[in-house]
């Protein structure tokens, strides 16, 4: 393998999984897709060599990735190095005109992963992730059904995404109890625009022990050094396209300006330095999604680049996500003589 790539265990598991992973959004079998699954053919078949001629043996899709095309194209490329990759997809779009072909119910799970394993072409996944929380469907039901994924063979592993914190810690007691399948880890949108997870799901995942895998580190591409105030961004492009992130545009310009003066300090780029801010914090995987093959290059430099702690220390002062209640009643609450008794600082 190759040595500027690092590796980790996903979660609580023993499965070893690359730091950065390749995410297969932008696979596609048929005409491109504005904006986002825009590569196939020969192209796509190079960006997944690329990938895993740098050392990434984590792939990532989804079933409605190009309504299923992503997994066909991402499984197809994968064929001859199934035995050494790590393969996630995941459940809960709407994958068909008739009305329970969506959602996290024991019966659209149970006909999905089947669906998923046959674009695949592969017999199992290693991580089989519930794509969206489904407020319309029991707990119970949604875990038990993931977990008859597991004892049938089908996956390895599971995993959730876009999950509230709570929703988790429920799951995972349930799990527990039931003696279910666990959830391994959480896939989660984190990036230096994008820090919400730190408030609850990354104190949480101390309690449990699971891990986070971080999707659009680049905050749908805004991080990656191409944007200005000059230069916002078009309609055709992935920012456009995923423009339901929300982020504060004058802080991200912000970023951006201080970005650019700690790349030319590191001679790195914007969106290594963006990225290696992630790999310096407590995930296990970061999701590339990449486009050209020249994008996917300058991304995996990210793991040849080890930040300073000042620089850290200024990335996180300026983007530091603002604390909401009730975390700075019991902060400040936790702040009193025995605190700082204890810690030494009434001395």
């Amino acid at each position: 393998m190759p040595e500027a790539m690092q590796y980790a265990l996903l979660g609580n598991s023993g499965l070893v999984v690359s730091r950065l992973a390749f995410g297969a959004l932008t696979l596609t079998r048929d005409d491109p897709m504005q904006g986002l699954a825009k590569v196939r053919g020969a192209d796509a078949d190079a960006l997944v060599g690329q990938a895993l001629d740098a050392g990434i043996n984590f792939f990532d899709t989804a079933d409605i990735y190009a309504g299923g095309q992503s997994e066909e194209v991402l499984g197809k490329a994968l064929a001859p190095h199934r035995d050494g990759v790590v393969i996630a997809t995941k459940v809960m779009g709407r994958m068909g005109t008739p009305l329970v072909q969506a959602g996290l119910t024991k019966r659209h799970i149970g006909w999905a992963i089947d669906q998923s394993l046959r674009r695949l072409g592969t017999d199992w996944v290693d991580v089989y992730v519930a794509h969206n929380e489904d407020a319309r469907t029991p707990l119970e039901e949604t875990l038990e059904a993931l977990d008859a994924v597991v004892r049938a063979g089908k996956a390895r592993y599971l995993g959730f995404s876009n999950w509230s914190a709570w929703k988790v810690a429920a799951a995972l007691e349930l799990q527990r109890a039931n003696g279910w399948a666990q959830f391994t880890h959480g896939q989660m949108y984190y990036s230096l625009l994008g820090r919400d997870i730190e408030r609850d799901l990354m104190l949480m995942r101390g309690r449990y022990g699971i891990g986070v895998t971080a999707w659009s580190p680049l905050a749908g591409g805004f991080l990656s050094g191409k944007y200005d105030r000059d230069r916002p961004g078009g309609a055709g492009d992935r920012l456009a396209a995923t423009g339901h992130m929300p982020f504060d545009r004058e802080l991200g310009f912000a970023l951006l300006d201080l970005l650019r003066v700690i790349a030319a300090e590191l001679g790195a780029s914007v969106a290594q330095v963006s990225l290696a801010w992630l790999l310096a914090r407590s995930v296990d995987s970061v999701i590339l999604g990449a486009s050209r093959p020249e994008q996917l290059a300058d991304n995996l430099g990210a793991a040849e680049l080890v930040l300073p702690d000042d620089v850290v220390a200024r990335l996180d002062a300026l983007t530091a996500p603002v604390e909401i209640y009730p975390h700075w009643h019991w902060r400040n609450a936790a702040d009193g003589p025995l605190e700082a008794a204890l810690s030494g600082r009434g001395r």
